[in-house]
């Protein structure tokens, strides 16, 4: 499943015609060994080591809050706004599972010992609400942990980088409701009041063409930009082409960072 498909990543998932093909994306991301990473490093960062009660919103699949469990012996609950994603949590044997809006999630304030969203607030409607939602829930001195791309970072080598920039630009700006937020992440919790903020980048670097169009759709964005009036369709060919030219000379490079962003919450009075 591409772009094409859907406006907005996971919001819509069970509305689309196979909403199992987004099962199948994200088990093939995880398999990835950069995503694999980042994940890891992004639990470290939660201090789930000490066991405790966690939540993650827009758990997807299921698979980081299970290794959450597995790993740092911490009690799980896992949402999405997704019945088929939450179906396939509990498949997997979850134990806490909830089809939730993380816009209003519904448990009772203190409720956790932290909280995680990993590639959610870049897809949803109002990201300040559901970071607001997931401080309301954790307990004063509790962690709180975003990981997102931003979709400002990216580069790509074909011939014509204007065009690249433009298509680049659709993605970050109309493909996705937030695909820029990431480098804010930290003011975001800033001004909310946590403090201990650490920030770190990481850079996915991709040289496999069909790997990136397998998983992100990125050989149809300039088509699928041209469907939505923001680029004329001889230019989307046109990339398309130089796209293909860029895979049989070996020098496709395609690059995003995702930023990990995590706070605590002040103490209680």
């Amino acid at each position: 499943m591409h772009d094409r498909d859907v406006a907005h990543g996971f919001t819509s998932v069970d509305t689309q015609p196979r909403p199992t093909d987004w099962v199948q994306v994200l088990d093939r991301l995880g398999a990835e060994p950069f995503y694999a990473a980042y994940k890891q490093r992004l639990q470290e960062l939660l201090h789930a080591g000490g066991g405790g009660l966690f939540l993650e919103v827009g758990a997807g699949t299921g698979d980081a809050a299970a290794a959450v469990r597995s790993r740092w012996g911490a009690e799980v609950v896992a949402v999405d706004s997704s019945v088929t994603m939450i179906t396939q949590a509990r498949a997997r044997g979850l134990p806490h599972v909830a089809v939730a809006d993380g816009h209003r999630l519904p448990f009772a304030a203190c409720r956790f010992d932290g909280a995680w969203a990993d590639r959610v607030l870049q897809h949803v409607a109002d990201p300040g609400r559901v970071l607001d939602e997931m401080l309301r829930v954790v307990r004063p001195g509790g962690r709180v942990a975003l990981a997102d791309p931003d979709y400002d970072t990216q580069v790509l080598d074909i011939d014509d980088q204007d065009l690249a920039r433009r298509v680049l630009r659709f993605r970050a700006d109309v493909g996705l409701r937030n695909g820029s937020l990431a480098h804010r992440h930290a003011g975001l919790l800033a001004a909310r009041g946590l403090h201990d903020i650490t920030l770190e980048a990481r850079t996915l670097v991709v040289r496999d063409a069909s790997a990136a169009d397998n998983v992100m759709g990125l050989r149809t964005w300039a088509h699928t930009a041209a469907a939505r009036g923001h680029l004329d369709p001889m230019d989307a060919d046109r990339f398309v082409a130089q796209f293909d030219d860029a895979v049989r000379a070996g020098r496709f490079t395609y690059a995003v960072t995702f930023f990990l962003t995590v706070g605590t919450l002040p103490p209680s009075d």
